[in-house]
């Protein structure tokens, strides 16, 4: 649903709201040299791959704004590139891609691949033998034929790919990743590019450690010439300073139904490659394939799902290349019954200290009313819709809703082409040609900061409490938009019969995560902590990239 004509814009003040009670010492998240990985993992994220110049902060100095042009100027070179313009390098002259997961985004992948001059697809890799099959009837319709694997170990180790595209449940991520880069391929990966925050570090410092691989994340709006227009844009200042980020997500997720007990897993699925490093645990789920987004040890909720998409271009508007000072999240699993384990309505809010906007994600996967899954939610704005996924940048002269610029008024300023960087795939292989990434936007950096906001905002919430209606405003009260947000999420579950007087809603504490120590500080850092790192089967652990 795109942005009504007419939108109304109440500003927005850059306030978050105060803790309950008090909890403890905020930690200024400063950057620091990288060091070693010691034996507990602890991360140590922001400074692996130089950050500061990256992205401007969200106000620029004029000379940084400057800067930020021109690198706005080279996202715009870039994309104007014609697809199969690469020159030849190696043998035939073609990149050659593993696809490694392609039962959903990564078949788009291979769609896509195919449609590509100079790029051959010599590797398929599945753990389900009919999504195999399929990719070679794919591959044979076209005259083509690739090598097939189960096992992504295999396929790393396979010498005639240059790249491999890893579009697996968010859980093999970071694994196949590494295993990859051990093997001296590139990689692509899709979002989240992590399961948790400690392996998301670790991905940071191998590519650090590896610059001759490019190694990208799938947040595709990096590659966007409309979205690079918009930051500069907005650096320049015309709607003067960004008061708030707000990340949307407004897609109806039904129940995923409940089973009375293990169910049996496809025969056609090798099930012990596909839980990899997690426990074979029996299938406690109607389906396979999808539903494992909503289980906590292979998903990270809709926030690590749509997600990072939206946080990326959340945190890009505010120009920050580090943590955020503190976190809470609040939500809850509304209106059915079943076996996912997580919340299908959620709000986040990121606090990155004094002098910055705040950033805000919400989450709404319940449909607009009487639970009638027909009719998706609407986000809006003084009564009009504005995008139901997508970003609003708050800012003292107006907002932007995706492509365009309101004043506070509702007057449209300026449009802006999005396309939602359709060109995000080519620049990984025009990098590959080239032998170094052909923009800092591309950086896995920016793939883990943005995935890293989820697994905040999911620790606050899997460490909270139930709380009533009345205790969360009061935790909220010192933020206007917060409570506006609060207001409109509660009206949601009144307009599905949902009272959540009795059905509560799970409430984070404000965390607190420190980068140069890669622990949580504060009262709660102890719960926290244990949800930084997961264990990992021995045949499944994490390859060391020294």
């Amino acid at each position: 649903m795109g942005v009504g004509k007419k939108c109304p814009i109440p500003n927005r003040t850059h306030s978050l709201a105060q803790p309950h009670s008090a909890r403890g010492h905020i930690l200024t998240c400063a950057d620091a040299a990288p060091q070693k990985r010691s034996p507990n993992r602890n991360l140590h994220v922001e400074s692996c791959l130089k950050p500061d110049s990256l992205v401007p902060n969200s106000q620029p100095p004029a000379s940084t704004r400057r800067q930020f042009l021109r690198r706005a100027a080279a996202i715009t070179a870039m994309n104007g590139l014609p697809v199969g313009c690469f020159k030849p390098k190696g043998a035939n002259g073609d990149v050659r891609v593993g696809v490694i997961g392609f039962h959903g985004q990564g078949g788009h992948h291979l769609q896509e691949l195919l449609k590509l001059d100079g790029v051959r697809v010599t590797a398929l890799c599945d753990v389900d033998a009919r999504v195999i099959d399929e990719g070679v009837a794919l591959l044979k319709k076209k005259g083509l034929v690739a090598r097939t694997y189960s096992d992504f170990r295999k396929c790393c180790e396979d010498k005639e790919i240059d790249g491999v595209i890893i579009a697996t449940p968010n859980h093999l991520h970071v694994l196949i990743a590494l295993t990859a880069m051990a093997n001296g391929k590139h990689v692509y990966v899709e979002k989240p590019v992590s399961h948790n925050l400690a392996e998301s570090r670790l991905l940071v410092e191998a590519a650090a450690r590896r610059p001759k691989l490019i190694v990208q994340h799938g947040l595709q709006r990096r590659s966007d010439e409309g979205w690079a227009e918009v930051m500069a844009w907005l650096g320049e200042g015309h709607l003067g300073k960004v008061t708030l980020s707000r990340g949307l997500n407004f897609k109806a997720r039904e129940s995923i139904g409940k089973v009375d007990g293990p169910t049996r897993v496809p025969k056609f699925v090798n099930y012990d490659l596909w839980c990899g490093p997690r426990p074979k645990a029996p299938l406690m789920r109607t389906k396979l394939h999808y539903d494992w987004h909503w289980q906590w040890p292979y998903g990270n909720g809709d926030i690590g799902n749509q997600g990072p998409h939206q946080l990326d271009v959340a945190r890009w508007a505010l120009g920050q290349m580090k943590f955020p000072q503190r976190v809470m999240s609040l939500g809850a699993r509304w209106g059915y019954d079943d076996d996912g384990q997580t919340p299908n309505n959620q709000l986040a809010l990121f606090d990155y200290g004094e002098g910055s906007a705040p950033l805000l994600f919400d989450n709404r996967g319940l449909p607009m009313k009487d639970m009638d899954w027909k009719v998706e939610p609407v986000y809006r704005i003084g009564g009009f819709a504005c995008p139901r996924i997508g970003n609003v940048i708050h800012c003292e002269g107006g907002i932007v809703a995706e492509s365009k610029a309101y004043d506070h008024q509702g007057g449209t300023i300026r449009k802006f082409s999005l396309r939602d960087g359709g060109a995000h795939r080519e620049n990984w292989l025009q990098s590959i040609r080239d032998g170094k990434p052909r923009s800092d936007n591309l950086s896995i950096l920016n793939g883990h900061l943005s995935s890293c906001l989820a697994h905040l905002a999911n620790i606050s919430w899997r460490i909270g409490t139930k709380m009533k209606p009345e205790e969360v405003r009061e935790r909220l009260a010192s933020d206007k938009a917060a409570l506006e947000t609060l207001h409109d999420f509660e009206a949601n579950l009144a307009a599905n019969k949902i009272d959540w007087s009795v059905a509560n809603p799970t409430v984070g504490p404000w965390v607190q995560f420190d980068p140069a120590t890669g622990r949580f500080a504060g009262e709660f850092a102890r719960e926290a902590d244990k949800l930084v790192d997961e264990d990992y089967r021995e045949e499944f652990k994490l390859p060391v990239i020294s």
